[in-house]
């Protein structure tokens, strides 16, 4: 419980609109004692510096999406958001790039870039919701990957205020930048728990003229038909933006077929798309079923698409619970990732809907049911990855089952690195603890 004194010193540097006191925990934890609204980088400093000075631990938020996604706490002493500190800072539209603060949502972005022909060539979910802090913090992307690459290639500069209230810089405001260290990636995923992302400039692209999304539904349900289609596929010179591949249950919600069902985006002047269109055409089996969306359906069909992933903003499930799962396997595993995850649904009791890109290898797994059936096929789920040498980690779960569960699978060889990097960045362990691989909290936190 905070004090009168402790909420007067915060109102020092805040207006007391920009605090409120909170009566109750979210059951996604990650929240605040108090939640606090700066509208400006000093505002963001002067909280850091104050928390850290006085043992005060601090959760970061921009809209909520992800409050889901890792950490132990129910509850730290200050959540603070950056849902008013939102903007565009500097468009230098003939660099093509742009500087955003953290707080601005990613469909905003977008739009505000729309009139100059331009984008963030990213394809994060919920981007009606997102911010861009979020996205760039969490590392996240989708399926568009494939074309688009991850966060860290659009992030060119990133301005980063330190747990102790110091600004920093990294990168910088032009795209050929690559003198010294490449700083960004060390925040670039790092789930605020390094500092408190204030501004990123990121290189864009062009809008892309023309956009179809191609269907190639698989009725056989033969996986083997499904793995020599993708690997002539990618054996050819055509470009996709995605490539990306639907289990059933997925499939019956966005298409209406309950069957295995390829994703093929293209992105390209009006020629170049249907010569693409066409080459599948020529391409595909004959058994395999074949459809075309562009214009609205293909903008239809992606909203639907990003906004299926569990959002920590929405209210939970009333019968039984969600959970979001990231898979990353070599990129033809994906084809046994999605035939377990039909099997450990029927083992599980569980609806298991996934997808996963057959040319970057990343899987997305969205669960509901019952606790116990859910924790089992998570558990699953990453026994099979392993064995195909890859990883998996949770992206979405109650903090009552967080607490039960590996979020994150272990921690990694490298662990000493990212352990030593967080005690010189935040030795009081601030911002974000326990929000990362392996909690920064083990036997050696006292010493």
């Amino acid at each position: 419980m905070l004090s009168l004194t402790w909420i007067e010193e915060l109102q020092a540097f805040l207006h007391p609109e920009q605090i409120k006191r909170n009566e109750s925990f979210h059951p996604l934890g990650n929240d605040g004692a108090v939640t606090v609204y700066p509208r400006t980088e000093e505002e963001i400093a002067a909280v850091l510096r104050y928390a850290d000075r006085h043992g005060k631990k601090v959760v970061i938020a921009g809209r909520g999406t992800k409050r889901g996604f890792g950490g132990q706490r129910e509850q730290a002493d200050i959540l603070l958001s950056l849902e008013h500190y939102a903007g565009i800072v500097e468009h230098a539209a003939a660099d093509m790039t742009v500087t955003v603060k953290a707080g601005t949502v990613f469909g905003d972005l977008q739009r505000a870039l729309a009139p100059h022909r331009q984008k963030v060539a990213l394809d994060p979910f919920w981007p009606e919701e997102a911010t861009i802090g979020g996205v760039i913090a969490a590392n996240d992307s989708g399926p568009k990957r494939l074309g688009y690459g991850a966060a860290r290639d659009s992030v060119i500069g990133l301005r980063v205020v330190y747990p102790n209230g110091t600004v920093i810089r990294s990168g910088g405001k032009v795209v050929k930048n690559v003198a010294g260290y490449d700083m960004n990636k060390l925040f670039i995923g790092a789930m605020g728990t390094l500092g408190v992302l204030s501004e990123i400039t990121l290189k864009l692209r062009p809008l892309a003229k023309y956009e179809s999304v191609v269907l190639l539904s698989f009725p056989s349900g033969d996986l083997h038909d499904i793995r020599s289609f993708a690997v002539s596929f990618l054996d050819t010179m055509m470009e996709p933006i995605c490539f990306e591949l639907l289990n059933p249950a997925l499939s019956e919600r966005l298409t209406g077929r309950p069957v295995y069902t390829l994703v093929i985006g293209f992105e390209d002047v009006e020629n170049a798309v249907h010569y693409q269109e066409h080459w599948v055409e020529r391409l595909r089996p004959k058994a395999v079923e074949m459809s075309i969306l562009a214009g609205e359906e293909t903008a239809a069909f992606w909203r639907t698409f990003y906004t299926m992933a569990p959002n920590g903003r929405l209210e939970q499930a009333e019968n039984g619970v969600e959970a979001a799962v990231k898979i990353g396997v070599v990129n033809l595993d994906v084809l046994s990732i999605l035939r377990e995850s039909v099997l450990i649904a029927d083992r599980c009791h569980v609806r298991i809907e996934a997808h996963g890109g057959l040319g970057h290898g990343l899987c997305q797994a969205y669960m509901h049911g019952g606790e116990e059936g859910v924790l089992t096929a998570i558990e699953e789920l990453r026994q099979t990855a392993v064995r195909l040498g890859g990883y998996a980690i949770v992206k979405h779960l109650p903090l009552s089952l967080r607490q039960r569960v590996d979020v994150w699978g272990g921690k990694p060889s490298y662990f000493f690195l990212l352990e030593g990097i967080k005690r010189k960045i935040d030795p009081n362990k601030t911002v974000n603890d326990q929000r990362f691989i392996g909690g920064f909290n083990d036997e050696h936190d006292d010493q």
